[in-house]
């Protein structure tokens, strides 16, 4: 009988079933899915990254949709999406999938034959920095067969540099034993009011603390190697690519190529200096890939960026006696607390560094060669026509990093990445997209981009794939401190992000200026040092960011680090007896806050 108008004919639920019946009969891989299920698309992407057709049903434009889903819970007792078949064989939802994808089940119907055959690693990493060999050394120690790869790409003046990656050979380590030796000038200049005498002058060396330093950092290469070795860890000093699921090639300085297979995958590459892409700029400038190892001294210098790494540059350039000015496109430190930031700078333009601001470099041409040679630089300004030139021996640039990402055969295999920054998206277990491959460090978008985190990142995934752990990285209060002149350590919320996440008015903020103790005898940079706490009124006067700008300030900020992640509050900070004479000791005696407006220059200890 036809239905009334108006009437909703009634399913015909035979042909339904047959239906249902032929498409899970018809195709390798059935989803029954809907279109804007994140659970559906993440099962879809897993078979995308094993190279398995399938085909989707998406029962929400679907005419007929509901009733299939009925037919479905009928056919599965399963009432959601995605609702998967594999063969004929119902798998179930995105968990069971998944978990059937872990335990090999899924492979196995699915019948790939390469999945007979065992892989030659359980784990390989690409990338030999401070989380790749981490997280290597963790999963030998667990009892897995791994690979490392770690391949130096040489910068555009011929740089490279051993195992151990950018902290080791060309960040953290160098940059603060330069900074040391900078330190180190200033004393001198103190000593004199302590008493000490001395006739002759005092100069700096260049390549003496150059050839020292990379003594050291060659002593850490090998020692690096010689861990893995003993750990039984295979170390290739190779560029990794991707060549397909499960499997990449590796290509050594000669062009030797040989290919290997793991079951799971971390990637693990870091980041490289960028180039602000204009006339001479990789012909002529350097970065900081290349400073640590610069065989001479490199004079006058331009230092084009303002991000810490510029900044800590310029600082013990300045430091060792070197005329040095920084270009500045907007504001320093972008992502600090911009209070600490300018006064940073405040205190390097106070001490010799000169800064030009709102100016970008346009073009760098040669006036003639040499160690150092001569350089030109052209500028335009960011708020008009105006144009900076100037010579300078050394143009260091110090703009930013890129991830890298781009060239090892990540698309060849489904992984996703930012095409903004070429970083790469993952979950709170550092897993990609493809769910063999996983992720740490410096590429991981939206994360800190600092060598402890790295560490911590990568033992902790090895423990959680192979020890049946469960803890992940902890990314919150993660303390830093960046190594200008005068150091700045940090830990938690920059003032203006903790007013957007929490309101101005449920905040307050206590601040000091202090004077350290050893920089009076010689008379200098009084209040200049300065501490502040951000406290949650509405909390309990948590402590939600802890800043602080002076000497140590590194070993200041570690301590308290372990404190805020106790839940420090303002009252437990009173109640903590300071040690004296310190500069730590600030945070123990704040009581001026700055919504008061009361003064907070300090006249001794």
């Amino acid at each position: 009988m036809a239905p009334t108008p108006g009437q909703t004919p009634l399913p015909d639920w035979d042909g339904l079933k047959l239906r249902v019946r032929t498409l899970i009969a018809s195709h390798r891989v059935m989803i029954f899915s809907k279109s804007y299920c994140p659970y559906c698309n993440k099962v879809k992407e897993l078979f995308r990254s094993m190279r398995v057709e399938y085909y989707a049903l998406e029962l929400d434009v679907t005419d007929d949709g509901a009733s299939i889903q009925q037919v479905l819970a009928e056919l599965t007792n399963q009432r959601t999406v995605p609702n998967v078949f594999v063969n004929g064989t119902h798998i179930g939802g995105c968990d069971a999938t998944f978990q059937a994808y872990q335990d090999g089940s899924l492979q196995k119907l699915l019948g790939d034959s390469k999945d007979t055959e065992p892989y030659e690693y359980d784990l390989i990493i690409i990338g030999g920095g401070s989380g790749g060999l981490a997280c290597s050394k963790e999963a030998a120690a667990l009892g897995k067969k791994v690979m490392v790869l770690d391949y130096v790409v040489p910068t555009p003046l011929g740089t490279t540099w051993g195992l151990g990656g950018t902290c080791v050979n060309v960040g953290c380590i160098p940059k603060k034993l330069m900074h040391q030796a900078a330190l180190l000038g200033q004393a001198l200049q103190d000593s004199r009011k302590y008493g000490w005498q001395y006739e002759e002058q005092v100069k700096h060396n260049w390549e003496i603390m150059v050839e020292a330093i990379q003594n050291y950092i060659g002593s850490l290469n090998w020692g690096y190697r010689v861990s893995l070795r003993e750990k039984s860890v295979t170390y290739l000093n190779s560029y990794g690519e991707f060549v397909e699921p499960h499997k990449i090639k590796a290509t050594n300085r000669k062009g030797q190529v040989t290919y290997h297979t793991a079951e799971t995958f971390v990637l693990a590459t870091g980041e490289r200096p960028r180039y602000p892409d204009i006339p001479g700029d990789k012909e002529f400038c350097i970065t900081s890939d290349d400073l640590f190892s610069l065989p001479y001294c490199p004079g006058k210098t331009l230092v084009v960026g303002a991000s810490y790494v510029a900044l800590e540059c310029a600082g013990f350039l300045a430091g060792l006696g070197l005329d040095v000015t920084v270009m500045v496109r907007s504001i320093l430190l972008r992502g600090f607390d911009q209070e600490m930031a300018e006064k940073v700078g405040a205190h390097m333009e106070t001490h010799g560094v000169k800064f030009i601001r709102k100016f970008v470099p346009v073009q760098v041409e040669q006036l003639e060669q040499g160690m150092p040679g001569r350089l030109k630089v052209t500028a335009k300004s960011t708020e008009g026509a105006e144009i900076f030139e100037g010579e300078y021996n050394t143009v260091l640039i110090a703009i930013g990093r890129d991830a890298c990402t781009r060239n090892i055969g990540l698309d060849t295999i489904g992984v996703k990445i930012n095409e903004k920054n070429g970083k790469v998206p993952v979950n709170d277990e550092e897993q990609t997209n493809v769910p063999y491959v996983y992720a740490i460090g410096d590429i991981l978008d939206g994360k800190l981009e600092l060598t402890p985190v790295a560490i911590q990142a990568g033992r902790l995934l090895a423990r959680r794939l192979y020890g049946g752990s469960s803890r992940k990285c902890d990314y919150i209060n993660v303390p830093t401190t960046v190594f200008t002149p005068l150091e700045y350590g940090s830990c938690g919320f920059p003032e203006e992000r903790a007013v957007e996440e929490f309101g101005k008015e449920n905040l307050e903020v206590y601040h000091s200026l202090f004077w350290p103790l050893e920089w009076t005898v010689p008379g200098r940079d009084n209040n200049t040092c300065y501490a502040k706490i951000i406290c949650n009124k509405q909390d309990n006067n948590r402590v939600i960011g802890l800043h602080v700008l002076g000497p140590n300030a590194g070993e200041v900020t570690q301590g308290f680090a372990a404190a805020i992640k106790c839940g420090l509050t303002k009252e437990l900070l009173d109640e903590t007896i300071g040690i004296h004479p310190t500069c730590a000791e600030v945070f123990t005696t704040m009581d001026i806050t700055k919504a008061s407006g009361q003064d907070i220059t300090q006249k001794g200890c």
